[in-house]
């Protein structure tokens, strides 16, 4: 059985990832886990949290992936990319994918630029538009400033562990995100990771929150083929309880 462990960013929850997990839920031998992170997805839930928490929550799903799995991937989204990195590097896993990943700290002035854009998209647009605009209105509005210097904790961590990351590693990157840096974090998780099979894949025009532009089905496609110099698929698929 394959296993695949997805991490959603900062202040998120695994919506953010929700149309990756879906779409590799979909192959047969396939148990693919999506954690919400310890203090995401409530009002005052970040209050309540560190960033040691986190990390031991990603811990966690990674160790009963490998317990039940032949082979384990790891993904993370923004926050989650550290997380990430932070798990390929302490455990036996295969392969490691890193999407608008923040090597450094996000730009909170951008976010807030971004949920005015999707205010007028939601307000001509989709209900879909609608919806995503309301949910980082929340996410401004209620993250605490303590919640995010812990979310610098998690960088610092998993930037001294980079040089300990040797899987195969694809680190994917938005060019037009405001919120990290695109070519400087891409550039240093790069010269960083010490993996012999690494490469960037850069997104012309795509923002941070990648999945929510047009180029998904680009995205799935770099992703499914990356994973599938490694994949031997098994017989069953399984969901993780």
């Amino acid at each position: 059985m394959i296993g695949c462990l997805c991490l959603h960013g900062f202040s998120g929850t695994p919506d953010e990832v929700k149309d990756l997990t879906e779409h590799l839920q979909e192959r047969e031998g396939w148990l693919v886990y999506s954690p919400n992170l310890p203090g995401h997805g409530s009002k005052n839930g970040m209050r309540e949290v560190t960033h040691k928490h986190w990390l031991y929550a990603a811990c966690v799903s990674v160790e009963e992936l490998l317990k039940r799995c032949e082979k384990v991937y790891v993904i993370g989204f923004s926050m989650g990319g550290m997380l990430a990195s932070f798990i390929a590097a302490k455990y036996p896993v295969d392969r490691l994918i890193l999407i608008s990943s923040s090597a450094y700290y996000l730009n909170p002035k951008q976010l807030l630029m971004d949920v005015k854009d999707w205010a007028v998209e939601g307000f001509v647009g989709s209900v879909f538009d609608r919806d995503l605009y309301e949910f980082y209105r929340r996410k401004v509005k209620d993250t605490p400033i303590m919640a995010a210097y812990e979310f610098t904790k998690v960088v610092r961590s998993a930037r001294t562990v980079l040089k300990d990351i040797t899987v195969p590693t694809l680190i994917i990157q938005g060019e037009s995100d405001g919120l990290v840096p695109p070519r400087k974090s891409a550039e240093y998780l790069y010269e960083h990771i010490q993996s012999d099979d690494k490469r960037v894949y850069y997104v012309q025009n795509a923002r941070h929150y990648i999945w929510f532009g047009k180029e998904k089905d680009e995205l799935l496609a770099e992703i499914d083929a990356f994973l599938a110099k490694d994949e031997v698929l098994p017989e069953k698929k399984e969901d993780l309880g």
